[in-house]
């Protein structure tokens, strides 16, 4: 099983006619990611062909060849020719917020953000927006989700593990990665990188919610960083609700006071937001937390065997 993501997934890639919307759905349609077409108003109608060489878990699964993607005037329009229920986004910071909404407004059920830089204002906006009418954001500044052999939604490399019995869930793209690799031999249900700027659709809480109530994932791996108190909030949730193992890795350690560090979210004020004190609140309510990746990815291995 999986959350939020799976094979039957259907993807509309806005933004997919640029250079980073082309190459990224080149690598989606590699791995066996089902996308249906690409949204650009002004190149309503045309196609694009893609050159498939298939990677990853699914591999064995996918044809080499040529594949079209109909390019689409509107997520609405992609929607009702096609059946999609998630949208990818990989335009410009500054259209990032239209793109959003007109997604939610089309009814996709998932809507993952990949643009970095997109004011905070315009992403509050838009995550505000999303809730009221029922959609998931993943994002933005974020490299996406994947449900390793069955979808891949963004810009996670796909051939680092295959399926199994872990559920990730980090704010930094990176460490996600990493993560993934060092546990390759567990393999996951689903990663997801929530992204680290101040506001993002997705939350910890989320994904801890979907990952206990999953039936195969049997452990789950959460990555924080400074600045915040998301990691706090996850600590006492962790407490009241979640009855499945939880290692954490928490980055920043050795960051400096007042210094934004990597994402915009990532700031520490006084003794608020510290990597010691996320670490401390986890580790209060028993989750065991690695002084590095290789350690927290040990750990796991120490609590699945």
């Amino acid at each position: 099983m999986s959350i939020f993501l799976d094979k039957n997934s259907k993807v509309l890639v806005q933004g997919m006619t640029g250079a980073e919307g082309i190459k990224h759905t080149t690598r989606m349609l590699n791995c066996g990611t089902h996308v249906v077409g690409g949204v650009n108003p002004r190149k309503a109608g045309q196609t694009v062909k893609f050159n498939i060489l298939p990677y990853g878990p699914q591999a064995p699964e996918l044809e080499a060849g040529e594949t079209t993607v109909t390019v689409y005037g509107s997520v609405a329009e992609g929607k009702a020719q096609t059946g999609a229920n998630v949208s990818v986004i990989f335009v410009p910071p500054a259209f990032t917020k239209d793109a959003a909404i007109e997604a939610i407004d089309a009814g996709m059920e998932l809507v993952v953000v990949i643009t970095e830089g997109v004011p905070v204002a315009d992403a509050v906006e838009l995550c505000s927006y999303a809730k009221e009418k029922g959609t998931r954001v993943i994002g933005p500044n974020c490299p996406g989700i994947i449900s390793p052999g069955q979808s891949n939604v963004g810009i996670t490399p796909a051939d680092i593990t295959s399926g199994g019995k872990v559920g990730l869930v980090s704010k930094s793209g990176t460490l996600t990665y990493q993560l993934m690799y060092e546990l390759r031999d567990l393999g996951f249900t689903t990663c997801i990188g929530i992204g680290g700027d101040p506001v993002v659709g997705t939350s910890h809480i989320d994904a801890l919610q979907a990952f206990e109530a999953d039936s195969e994932t049997e452990l789950i791996v959460m990555i924080g960083e400074i600045g915040g108190d998301a990691e706090e909030r996850a600590a006492e949730y962790i407490r009241q609700h979640i009855t499945k193992p939880v290692v954490a890795y928490i980055a920043g350690f050795t960051a400096p006071e007042g210094k934004t560090m990597g994402h915009a979210g990532a700031i520490v004020s006084g003794s608020a937001g510290t990597a010691q004190a996320k670490a401390q609140a986890l580790e209060k309510v028993g989750v065991r937390v690695g002084k590095t990746p290789t350690q927290t990815a040990q750990i796991a291995r120490e609590l699945l065997s």
